[in-house]
Formats: structure tokens, C-alpha cells, sequence
């Protein structure tokens, strides 16, 4: 009899782009549960707060009945031993992905046996989303709404608005 895993998707999601929400869609139906796992990213600068970044997840993918959203800080190894979740979901848009992810793979793998990485292929439409471009998009004042849900879209102008009027109040 096979056992039931859930899947965790992790990442910045900062914002979350709709090749984020294609990976999450095609990893429900492989998965009887997925946990989209947000984490601050030390090494990003986030234009949203952890919790935004949560709640902006949280309505781009309530028409998913198995998905939830998380956040997590510190090893991510150390986390799916916490929730004793094993199947790690990572997108590859490009071969350029692959070099990253397949290290990171084998990183997790070695510092938890348990672990493995499933790697999904977004929608051709997709391949060449991050969310750093859309970041660069919006600050240009770049038209973002191929690239993000329209929940993201609206709360991604009013952030890059009241950034670029911070910038010119000091």
C-alpha cells in the first residue's frame, strides 16, 4: 500500500508569478497535499513582507483545495524533517536552472537521505518569468499583468508606487 506524501514547494515568492502558480498547480495533481513553503531569503531584497508574500500565495491559490501555505525560516533540510515531508517540488524554466538546482538536490540529499527533488517543467508560456524581472518590470513601470495574478498586480503598483515616493520624499 503506498503512503500518502505531501510535496513542499519552496521559495522566496517574492512576488508570486504565475510560473509559481503553474508549478503549484501541476504538483496538486501529483500530490495528495502541497505546502508552498515561503521563506526570507537572506541573500534576496524583498519588495514584500514575509506575511504579504504569504497572504498574496494564499489568495492566488484558494481554488486549490490540497495546497497550503507556509512559512518556514533557518536549513531546509531541517525543516522537512520538522514536518516530516520528504518530496521537494522545483521548477526548471532553462538548462540554466538545472546546474543550481540539481547541486542544490544533491546538498539536500546530503544532509537528509530522506529527501528527494522533483523537478516540473512550468508552461512554455513561463520559461522565462522570475520574479526578479517582474520586480524590474514594475520599478520601470513595465506593464506586469501577463505575469502575476491580478491580486499580485494591484498590490505590486501600490509597492512600487510608495517606493518610488520614498525615494523622492528623502
Amino acid at each position: 500500500m503506498k503512503k500518502e506524501m505531501s510535496a513542499v514547494y519552496p521559495g522566496s515568492f517574492d512576488p508570486p508569478t504565475n510560473g509559481h502558480l503553474d508549478i503549484i498547480a501541476r504538483s496538486s495533481y501529483l500530490f495528495p497535499e502541497i505546502i508552498v513553503a515561503v521563506t526570507d531569503n537572506v541573500n534576496k531584497k524583498h519588495i514584500f513582507s514575509l506575511q504579504e508574500r504569504i497572504n498574496l500565495l494564499q489568495k492566488s491559490i484558494k481554488h486549490l483545495n490540497n495546497v497550503s501555505v507556509l512559512s518556514f525560516s533557518g536549513l531546509l533540510a531541517s525543516y522537512l524533517n520538522e514536518i516530516q515531508s520528504f518530496i521537494l517540488i522545483r521548477g526548471l524554466r532553462a538548462i540554466s536552472d538545472f546546474e543550481y538546482e540539481f547541486q542544490m538536490a544533491l546538498m539536500n540529499r546530503k544532509l537528509n537521505r530522506k529527501i528527494e527533488t522533483v523537478f516540473l517543467i512550468p508552461d512554455q508560456a513561463y520559461t522565462f518569468l522570475s520574479s526578479s524581472m517582474v520586480k524590474e518590470i514594475a520599478m520601470l513601470g513595465g506593464d506586469t499583468a501577463d505575469f502575476v495574478p491580478e491580486c499580485v498586480e494591484k498590490d505590486l503598483k501600490e509597492r512600487v508606487l510608495s517606493l518610488s515616493k520614498d525615494k523622492y520624499d528623502k
